[in-house]
């Protein structure tokens, strides 16, 4: 008799191959059967109706704090995520030198809006070298399995101290030898690989740039060969490559990018998204990449199955009314005395009439796009609709109502409490449409990635990417603008797994773990995305759940069961490669 048997599912095995019913039989943590099962379990899952995928893999999460103090891992268990990686973009808490607990604190709060006053109050520490850190990790469970980076940030500045957080600053021939020995150790004490950025949106909380930002070719290409002596892990980055309008530092990065590749031997994935002010540049970088792997290295770039922005509003870190003075009046009123004094005709119209001015003298950018992007803003309605048009954005809406767009704007968002949302992207949407997104998702040399779970706490809630990626693109499409849902469950699954070397996932197949979605797809959404303060010392985020998932399983054992969780934890850490049993 097996542990549990779940009958008659549609299966979508994260293979790539179209879906098939079946029956599958778990004992303990790992699927044993997979067809017509006529043994009976101790549980058994009535299906019928229902799809089957593995559970979903995300790669690129910010969870690091989180971690050593939260078992749930929400919002990603409440969207199939089985297991997630750590440690992206070069930024963590280990190695940590007892010094360097508040910058480190710094810098994850301005890179990744995680509030430091939680980070502080609910790090645990107990841990200097990386390896530490994973034994002090390995000692607790979480409703997924975890997988850590080495975070170049922590490096640097372990290995070179104070000196180490200047990006300008280049390390002597005893820091490089220490930096290539910590990354040695890391891939022997487990670490899955070695994350770096080289992007200027990454900044500490005061506003300096991050400490890996410039880099010398000789501090990557000593990390790169570390790697390649140790013969283990990946390497994953963020670099303005993808934005920039400068044809001579895009050749620059590339070329040091394929050094690294060269030296190193490890498969490589960097971020790919499409920017407003250079929309085209992504497929040079796309071509890169096809050119690498067609000279037989393996790299991939990183990119997201829908735009990626901001949420705007009252209780988010932006609204496009905050820089006015008559809003900055009542900023750090409760929120529901911000809008009870909000909706005061009287500071409407003045704070209408300053947004307007302020609008007039700012430059293009971001900012602008904040505070006056009308064109490119859509009312986050529940369930949320990803598939945004441009005839249904914010600017759309007032020219069909004859008002002014700041006014609209100014009213929804004073909607359900002040607690309304306005969604702002600002990558992947420049041409108005999903088509670019389209061509960089169906791309052969891609990941599924960029979710950011864990970060951006009141701006960024895309840990749900693994469920809209399915209805946006499998279920809610017709003839060819839909993308098979095989494939994408490959994306999520199976690909991202074998990437990081987890061979033991994502597969719906006898020997591998029972990581498993029950999915009622066509009741499959988002909820719209709510404030909470359930973060130590009463931190805020961005919390978004979901429905449609009838069971998530984690190892064999239930873990979210119609939206709620079990409170079952079977989730560990993960070191290194894993093999199929």
């Amino acid at each position: 008799m097996s542990d549990l048997v779940i009958r008659n599912a549609l299966v979508v095995d994260g293979s790539g191959a179209p879906p098939a019913r079946a029956d599958v039989a778990c004992d303990g943590a790992v699927i044993t059967e997979v067809g017509e099962v006529s043994a009976a379990g101790h549980r058994e899952i009535d299906a019928e109706g229902l799809l089957l995928t593995p559970g979903f893999v995300d790669l690129h999460t910010h969870y690091d704090g989180q971690l050593t103090w939260d078992g749930d891992l929400a919002p990603s268990v409440h969207h199939g995520v089985t297991t997630v990686a750590v440690g992206n973009c070069g930024v963590g808490f280990a190695p940590a030198a007892p010094d360097r607990h508040e910058w480190l604190i710094s810098l994850l709060e301005g890179v990744e809006d995680i509030p430091g006053t939680a980070l502080a109050e609910g790090l645990s520490w107990g841990w200097e070298s990386f390896g530490e850190y994973l034994d002090v990790l390995s000692d607790r469970q979480w409703t997924m399995d975890v997988g850590a980076h080495l975070p170049h940030s922590a490096l640097r500045t372990y290995v070179m101290g104070e000196r180490g957080a200047d990006h300008t600053e280049v390390p002597n021939e005893g820091e490089l030898a220490a930096m290539a020995a910590a990354v040695r150790e890391a891939l022997d004490a487990g670490a899955i690989g070695f994350a770096t950025s080289r992007t200027e949106v990454h900044r500490t909380s005061a506003g300096e740039f991050i400490p890996t930002l410039s880099a010398s070719d000789v501090e990557l290409l000593t990390i790169a060969e570390a790697m390649s002596s140790a013969g283990r892990g990946v390497v994953q980055l963020i670099s303005d490559l993808y934005q920039t309008p400068d044809d001579d530092f895009f050749d620059s990065e590339v070329g040091l990018l394929e050094q690294v590749v060269e030296r190193s031997r490890r498969p490589l994935s960097l971020t790919m998204q499409q920017a407003y002010h250079s929309p085209g540049r992504w497929r040079a970088q796309m071509d890169w990449v096809d050119r690498m792997v067609a000279a037989g290295h393996d790299v991939k770039a990183q990119v997201a199955t829908r735009p990626i922005g901001i949420l705007l509003g009252h209780d988010a870190s932006a609204n496009p009314f905050m820089l006015c003075a008559s809003h900055q009046e009542v900023a750090g009123r409760p929120l529901a005395e911000r809008v009870a004094a909000l909706a005061d005709p009287s500071r409407r119209a003045r704070i209408l009439e300053e947004h307007a001015e302020l609008r007039g003298a700012l430059e293009a950018g971001i900012l602008a796009e904040i505070v006056g992007g009308f064109g490119h803003m859509f009312v986050m309605e529940d369930p949320v609709d990803y598939e945004m048009h441009t005839s249904d954005s914010l600017a759309a809406r007032a020219s069909v109502q004859g008002i002014d767009p700041a006014a609209l704007l100014y009213d929804t968002l004073l909607a359900s409490g002040g607690e309304q949302l306005v969604y702002l992207p600002l990558f992947n949407f420049a041409a108005g449409d999903f088509e670019d997104i389209r061509e960089m998702i169906t791309s052969p040399n891609v990941l599924f990635g960029l979710s950011d779970a864990g970060a951006h706490c009141g701006a960024i809630c895309d840990a749900s990417m693994p469920t809209s990626a399915l209805t946006l693109w499998s279920r809610d499409r017709t003839g060819e603008n839909r993308i098979p849902l095989e494939h994408m469950v490959h994306m999520q699954t199976r690909r991202n797994a074998e990437h990081l070397g987890w061979f033991d996932r994502g597969l719906v197949a006898p020997g591998h773990l029972a990581d498993l979605n029950l999915i009622d797809l066509d009741a499959l959404a988002c909820e719209h995305p709510r404030m909470v303060t359930d973060l130590p010392a009463r931190g805020r985020r961005l919390m978004q759940r979901s429905e449609g998932y009838r069971c998530t399983i984690k190892s064999g054992v239930v873990t979210v069961e119609d939206g709620e969780l079990t409170g079952e934890r079977p989730g560990q850490l993960l070191r290194g490669v894993r093999t199929a049993r």
